[in-house]
């Protein structure tokens, strides 16, 4: 049974009724005037949630508004000044960076033969150049685009790939034109096309590599071309890299041959050109072409027989000189050893010139002619004339012989001259004057009026006048050497004149290479007329011929190996000491034949002359005799000179005493 206690639980107080508030002491009183109502007693309210206020904006704006007119300040003087101030200075270096611009080359002219056969023309060809700025690391993304593309140009350009790295890097980093290459086929071009394009189509397809070609270009010009290779490359000379003539009528008309170059400047991006700007060019004007007085045909016979004779007689070299006696001009003119101008990597530096006009040599006895000329025309003895020939002779302080020794010989001055006695031409030569000094000075006069001493006015470059001494200077030795041509040098052109002018009648005509030249617009200006000298007199000339006839035709003469069949042949042998240009001292021989044919009516001259024979015969007879007979041979026919219809009046060479 539960308990149920008796204890009551506690009560629950209960707050009692408010205590009414205690009166003010002013509770009652009546406000009095001015006096604040009383207040009432304020309610309870609830406590206000804690609010973060932001701080005012305005101090920000007001800075970045500062900030903003400051860049727009700094933006609009950069502007006065790029567009006002310097504004011709940027745009000078805009432009400088945006047009590019490279010469147009002028297409050289062309060389011709008389008869219009091409022996130096051009061909079309393209320089290879670069851009530099093509190949930094900003265009290419890679540090070594010069010598990636160096490695990939050498072997097509033929070049050292370190020349090629210096180019596309040069020191200058704005410079945005080099030339890596001049003048290279268009076959070389298109291998480098290939190539760019084959890089090309790579970098699309693969974004990380490079074409490193990109800022490889061509511009088109022109190759030199000589399509007869050596032929008459003497004459001709070549073109260097710069494509200025570097020798012969190349070098000597350079500037008429060159023409003028033009320009053209463009708008370029990425090294190529833009077709929407405008270009300005200034067109290129060609050279003029050239005709020269030479015969291909003859040149070809003459180059053929002169090498064939050097090589055999294993001389240092020699030359042909083919001449027209009546207009002077030249037909041909052969040098051996030659060169081909085609590839001058394989040419010597001692035979790329023009041997036939460069070198100056002692002519001996061919000069004998110049010193019969001089006794005919001052009548002081004729062809009849008794000359007694001893072995030796006595002048001065020198015994002197001929090239044999023979009992005396009683001979003619024709004979003198067939049989080259240099005794019996001193003995001629003394009657020339009372004293040796009187005769001496007018010997010099007519060796300076063949042309001695003098430039042939052909105007080529490095060509020699010789060497012949006033007579006052003439030492003992050469007041009697010079009458059979020592002590005294020419060149080969020199030589062949001296017959040309007895075979024109005795009147010199300046020697001419250049029959005229044809301009851009096709018109053809014929060259001057050549000068004209007067030497000596017809009748002596026509003399003369008959004399040299007797050196050809007489059983003693010493030319027989000259004898042309069906040809009456005019012409004189010469064996000289020679003097080595090495040490200054006589050493070999200087070998030479000179003549002309028809001798009764002259058409052409022709001169041979081989320096220093060391295999078989050295005599000018021997060597040279065979050279003249088979160079004036194809001649006469090539020229179509008919043969001469009466036989020659042989002229006496010896007489009984």
């Amino acid at each position: 049974m539960t308990e149920v206690s008796d204890r009551q639980p506690p009560r629950r107080r209960v707050p009692g009724p408010a205590r009414p508030e205690r009166p003010s002491r002013s509770a009652g009183r009546r406000p009095g005037p001015g006096a604040r109502p009383a207040r009432r007693p304020a309610a309870a309210r609830p406590a206000a949630p804690k609010v973060i206020r932001l701080g005012s904006p305005r101090p920000r704006l007001r800075m970045v508004g500062l900030a903003l007119t400051l860049v727009l300040i700094a933006f609009v003087v950069r502007l006065l000044q790029v567009q006002a101030v310097d504004a011709s200075t940027y745009a000078a270096k805009a432009e400088q960076n945006r047009y590019v611009g490279y010469t147009l080359a002028a297409e050289r002219g062309g060389i011709t033969d008389r008869d219009g056969v091409a022996l130096a023309t051009s061909v079309d060809a393209y320089n290879i150049t670069a851009d530099p700025t093509l190949f930094n690391r900003k265009q290419l993304k890679i540090d070594d685009g010069p010598e990636q593309a160096a490695a990939l140009l050498a072997p097509i350009l033929g070049q050292d790939q370190e020349t090629l790295v210096k180019k596309l890097r040069p020191a200058d980093r704005n410079l945005r034109y080099v030339v890596l290459a001049n003048r290279q086929t268009p076959q070389v071009w298109k291998q480098i096309k290939d190539l760019k394009s084959a890089l090309a189509t790579k970098a699309e397809s693969d974004a990380g590599t490079a074409n490193v070609l990109a800022g490889v270009l061509a511009v088109p010009t022109s190759k030199r071309v000589y399509p007869n290779g050596d032929l008459a490359a003497g004459i001709l000379g070549w073109v260097n890299a710069d494509g200025k003539g570097g020798g012969g009528v190349e070098q000597q008309l350079n500037k008429l041959l060159a023409g003028k170059d033009g320009k053209i400047r463009y708008a370029q991006s990425g090294g190529r050109q833009v077709p929407t700007v405008g270009s300005t060019e200034t067109p290129a004007v060609p050279g003029s072409d050239v005709e020269l007085t030479i015969d291909r045909d003859i040149q070809w016979a003459a180059q053929n027989a002169i090498t064939e004779q050097v090589k055999e007689s294993k001389a240092d070299r020699g030359y042909v000189i083919v001449q027209d006696t009546r207009t002077g001009e030249i037909l041909a003119m052969a040098n051996s050893p030659g060169f081909d101008p085609n590839d001058l990597s394989k040419a010597s530096s001692l035979n790329m010139g023009n041997a036939a006009l460069q070198d100056a040599f002692e002519p001996g006895s061919t000069a004998k002619v110049m010193s019969m000329a001089a006794v005919l025309e001052e009548n002081v003895a004729t062809p009849d004339t008794h000359v007694v020939v001893p072995n030796r002779l006595h002048r001065g302080d020198r015994l002197f012989k001929d090239d044999i020794d023979h009992p005396t010989w009683y001979l003619t001055l024709n004979g003198v001259l067939a049989k080259s006695s240099n005794i019996g031409t001193i003995l001629a030569t003394g009657q020339l004057g009372k004293t040796q000094k009187a005769a001496n000075q007018v010997l010099y006069s007519y060796l300076r009026k063949f042309g001695l001493g003098s430039y042939t006015g052909l105007g080529f470059p490095g060509e020699t006048p010789g060497i012949l001494a006033a007579p006052d200077e003439w030492s003992t030795s050469q007041q009697y050497t010079i009458p059979f041509g020592q002590g005294v040098s020419i060149n080969a052109m020199q030589a062949a004149s001296v017959y040309s002018t007895i075979a024109n009648g005795g009147v010199r005509v300046q020697p001419t290479i250049v029959r005229g030249t044809k301009g851009p617009d096709g018109a053809f200006t014929p060259a001057e007329k050549p000068k004209q000298t007067r030497v000596v007199s017809a009748k002596t000339a026509k003399t003369l011929a008959r004399m040299l006839e007797s050196v050809v035709d007489d059983a003693e003469g010493t030319g027989t190996k000259a004898r042309i069949p069906g040809y009456r042949v005019a012409g004189k042998t010469g064996t000289a000491n020679r003097v080595d240009p090495d040490t200054g001292k006589y050493k070999g021989y200087t070998s030479s034949f000179a003549g002309f044919a028809p001798a009764d009516k002259p058409r052409v001259t022709v001169y041979c002359a081989i320096q220093n024979a060391t295999e078989g015969s050295y005599f000018g007879g021997q060597i040279c005799g065979p050279v003249y007979k088979q160079v004036m041979e194809f001649a006469l026919k090539t020229l179509q000179v008919p043969p001469t219809g009466a036989p020659a009046a042989k002229l006496p060479v010896a007489f009984k005493p």
